[in-house]
């Protein structure tokens, strides 16, 4: 299919770019256009104006300032790929990026843009959500912060305004010794998941000081587990624990009725497939 008719604007600044978004009805940002683009071309959008960032000066600025790791709103996913201070910044998102499409999209396709986008089978904004990151939005009017873990509210729904465009995402670098939990479950390596965990863990002297772990995909928005954190918080990790701590996972889930698995199938599988993530970041060796 084509997309139906819309106008075009390439910005120069973000002054402008936020301007034509406040002056407009149906304004949206296109960035690197990975989901929008197709969303167009079956008409799932149908804007009055697309307003086109790429060739706004500065705006493609991975920074690591005040232990927060800052990523502008046109850094390319195989951009913050291939960045080392990002990797040793946030561990978690060096695991989940290689899972992100294909490399032809995440050529283009942008951090910022999958975070606003907020498609539940996508693996940045469950990172956000699981490492407590701050998401700053912008309009003609300022700017203001909006943590991740407020920001999802649904299916693609997301407490940012029509008029507000996603300028940069602050992510806490991760503590030295932090341990990512990543694993998703796909047809194929890049596919879109079925069903997939994010989440960092923190030992302090032996024990689990520090314990965040997302559950997406499967459900409408990115599942904060708060409920399997208390579980863990103090425990020492063995086999034992993290069979546990998938049950509790298994437990905490709400997964979608789907025409490829029962929410019961689904439960099974987020059980071994947090079973193996845990182990793995706890570093136990199979028995």
């Amino acid at each position: 299919m084509k997309s139906p008719d819309f106008s075009y604007v390439r910005a120069t600044s973000l002054d402008e770019a936020l301007a034509m978004l406040a002056d407009s009805e149906d304004a949206v940002i296109l960035a690197g256009g990975q989901s929008l683009v197709a969303a167009l071309n079956l008409r799932l959008q149908a804007p009055e104006l697309v307003i086109d960032i790429n060739h706004i000066p500065g705006l493609d600025r991975i920074e690591l300032a005040e232990g927060k790791l800052r990523i502008g709103p046109l850094v390319r996913h195989a951009q913050l790929m291939a960045s080392a201070e990002a990797a040793r910044a946030l561990p978690l998102i060096a695991q989940a990026l290689p899972h992100v499409a294909h490399p032809a999209i995440r050529n283009r396709g942008t951090t910022c843009g999958s975070l606003a986008y907020g498609d539940p089978a996508a693996e940045m904004p469950a990172c956000a959500v699981a490492l407590d990151a701050t998401l700053v939005l912008a309009s003609r009017d300022g700017t203001r912060e909006v943590p991740a873990r407020d920001f999802y509210d649904g299916l693609y729904e997301t407490r940012r305004a029509p008029h507000e465009m996603l300028i940069e995402a602050r992510f806490p670098a991760a503590p030295e010794g932090a341990r990512a939990m990543f694993a998703e479950l796909a047809v194929r390596r890049g596919d879109f998941a079925s069903l997939g965990l994010a989440g960092q863990l923190h030992l302090d002297a032996g024990a689990i000081a520090a314990f965040d772990l997302v559950a997406f995909a499967s459900e409408p928005a990115p599942h904060l587990l708060t409920g399997v954190a208390e579980l863990a918080l103090g425990q020492r990790p063995d086999a034992r624990l993290a069979a546990d701590l998938a049950q509790a996972v298994a437990e905490a889930v709400d997964p979608l009725e789907s025409p490829l698995a029962t929410p019961a199938m689904r439960r099974r599988q987020y059980r071994a497939l947090a079973e193996r993530c845990l182990r793995d970041a706890m570093e136990l060796a199979d028995a």
